[in-house]
């Protein structure tokens, strides 16, 4: 839900920082099932019955080829932005295809939730899965538990019809249509009553990434001077907490256009600035005193310069003189080899340089004498009485007295010619609602793909009208892109105008959309527990292979893998010998 908003809409930015997880101790009464909702956005972990203690991103910082020693996962990270560049996920849009990063995932997971087991995780473990997950994918994952942690024993299953059936526990399975929009893909799951219908099963492309990606650009290109303030992290939390999801789109925009209606409900981001900058006015006295300090360490500087330019001369001037004394004396040929070290042609080319040489000396001793003379205080004359004195000074009073009064007057109308806060802060306008809007129209970010709406249409009109009128009685929401104040209103008016007149629908949310997958994953592992129901054993694993499943009420549909057979290489050749041997003229001659 959005924050309440402030009478000035000012808001600020939290930039949360993950704190590591605790160890935690160990499970030793009562059955001891580990439940694992490995979401491409969060992995969610924690013992059956007890809760979720973990909540970790899924993501690693790992360098390219360095040691697994030095990688950090989820909440080790205390900000992603610095590490940005090195991040590093084991999903691809929603499936798992790293192991090896899915790997340092459950180790972390299974170390900070206190397995003491030792060489193996001597626990089943229920294990969420994306929709119409492919067998190559169960597989990799079925390995990675049984073979690298020797587990007795794992289900699978789907994160939305956990959730969906931990919102319904206190009714029977019915018939619903379960929309689970993640972090990176949106499945519609029709089920009919209680199990999933896999082969009505959709998914759309459009998720919070594309939503956060696209607010990242939006905001960049408005804001060109702020590009390294406006990070990913900051805009998953405006994502979280500012966007909306209006009734009617269009009408919503109108409402945008008002002057009136944007003062209200425009939201503006305060970015991070030195406070330095909003110091108050430096007092003109200050200021000329600066100015003056400057001025005597520049003619400080220039001074010092010019001495050692005019030493260099000096000394360049008193080498060039014993050069043509060279000359003056006879010494004929060590005069030649100081010409051509000097790189010149001749002696009047050298006399030349001299005379140059000596004019510059020259000048440059006058600058300094002049300098030097400037930067003496002045002082007062001798010759001269106590009246001259006084003259001077009652002369100097008035000019001391105009300059203490004018600064006096003229700071309190010094004003900045801009406010430094309001030139760091965002205004979150048309924003709040564009980016929510991209899973209805996913055109909005360049998508070629039907929205959420048209691709619920398209289901039902895959089925009859009495089971259409049985599914629309319970449209589910579950998932961390669905939590946008005004989703369920929105999605009750598409329904509105895609059903028949006079029908009837009911859409709900989930409780929590984010946890709520996870209590029904431990829900189900504690009632089915001493059954053989979706569990699969390392026996079965070994005599079915990797990507056997056994279904339940929350899993996938299993489909074995049917291979071609192979046609018998000997009967190729075979029929191809007798083809040949068949003469071409009588062909009823091999009959007879």
């Amino acid at each position: 839900m959005a924050a309440p908003r402030p009478a000035s809409n000012i808001f600020t930015f939290r930039d949360a920082r993950a704190v590591p997880d605790p160890v935690q101790e160990p499970v030793l009464d009562g059955p001891a099932v580990l439940v694992l909702d490995n979401g491409s956005f969060q992995l969610r972990a924690g013992w059956a019955g007890v809760g979720p203690k973990m909540q970790l991103r899924s993501v690693v910082a790992r360098s390219r080829g360095g040691p697994r020693s030095l990688s950090r996962v989820g909440n080790d990270i205390p900000s992603l932005e610095p590490l940005r560049w090195l991040l590093r996920t084991p999903f691809d849009k929603n499936l798992p295809v790293n192991l090896e990063l899915q790997e340092l995932l459950c180790d972390h997971v299974f170390e900070r939730l206190g397995v003491t087991s030792q060489g193996c995780v001597d626990h089943p473990i229920v294990f969420t899965e994306a929709p119409c997950t492919p067998l190559h994918v169960r597989q990799m994952v079925s390995e990675l538990l049984f073979e690298c942690y020797r587990v007795p024993k794992v289900s699978f299953g789907i994160d939305g019809l956990y959730s969906y059936y931990h919102n319904q526990r206190e009714t029977p399975p019915t018939s619903a249509i379960v929309v689970s929009s993640g972090y990176h893909c949106t499945h519609i799951l029709p089920v009919l009553n209680g199990r999933l219908d896999a082969k009505n099963c959709k998914r759309i492309n459009i998720g919070g990434f594309h939503a956060v990606t696209y607010l990242h650009r939006l905001l960049q290109l408005k804001y060109p001077g702020h590009l390294s303030a406006i990070t990913l992290s900051r805009m998953e939390e405006i994502l979280h907490e500012h966007c909306y999801v209006p009734d009617d789109y269009m009408e919503e925009l109108k409402k945008w256009r008002c002057p009136d209606y944007y003062e209200e409900n425009v939201h503006k981001m305060q970015l991070p600035f030195s406070s330095k900058l909003l110091s108050s006015a430096v007092p003109s006295e200050e200021k000329q005193e600066r100015r003056q300090q400057q001025l005597r360490r520049l003619q400080e500087l220039n001074a010092r310069r010019r001495e050692e330019k005019l030493q260099q001369d000096q000394e360049r001037l008193e080498r060039l003189l014993y050069i043509q004394e060279l000359l003056e004396d006879g010494q004929v040929e060590q005069f030649h080899k100081a010409l051509v070290e000097l790189n010149m042609d001749s002696a009047e080319e050298l006399q030349s340089y001299i005379h140059k040489l000596s004019v510059a000396v020259e000048q440059g001793r006058q600058r300094i004498m002049g300098d030097s003379i400037d930067s003496k205080p002045e002082t007062p004359e001798t010759a001269g009485g106590e009246t001259e004195e006084m003259e001077g000074i009652s002369e100097l009073e008035p000019l001391d007295s105009e300059e203490q009064i004018e600064p006096e007057k003229s700071t309190p109308n010094v004003q900045p010619m801009f406010n430094i806060a309001e030139y760091h802060q965002m205004y979150l306008g048309t924003e709040r609602i564009r980016v929510p809007e991209v899973i209805f129209q996913p055109s909005l970010i360049g998508e070629d793909q039907a929205g959420l709406a048209e691709t619920m249409q398209y289901i039902l009109d895959r089925y009859p009208q009495e089971e259409q009128q049985q599914l629309v009685q319970n449209v589910f929401l579950t998932g961390g892109n669905v939590m946008y104040p005004g989703i369920k209103a929105r999605m009750e008016k598409e329904l509105l105008q895609m059903r028949p007149f006079g029908s009837t629908f009911h859409v709900s949310l989930a409780s929590h959309p984010v946890l709520d997958t996870w209590h029904g994953a431990s829900e189900w592992a504690l009632q089915n527990l001493e059954t053989d129901e979706g569990w699969i054993s390392r026996k079965d694993y070994e005599e079915m292979g990797g990507e056997y499943l056994k279904e339940h009420v929350a899993s996938n549909r299993y489909t074995a893998i049917r291979l071609p057979k192979p046609a018998p290489r000997s009967t190729a050749p075979s029929s191809s010998q007798e083809s040949e041997n068949i003469p071409q003229g009588n062909p009823g001659a091999s009959l007879s």
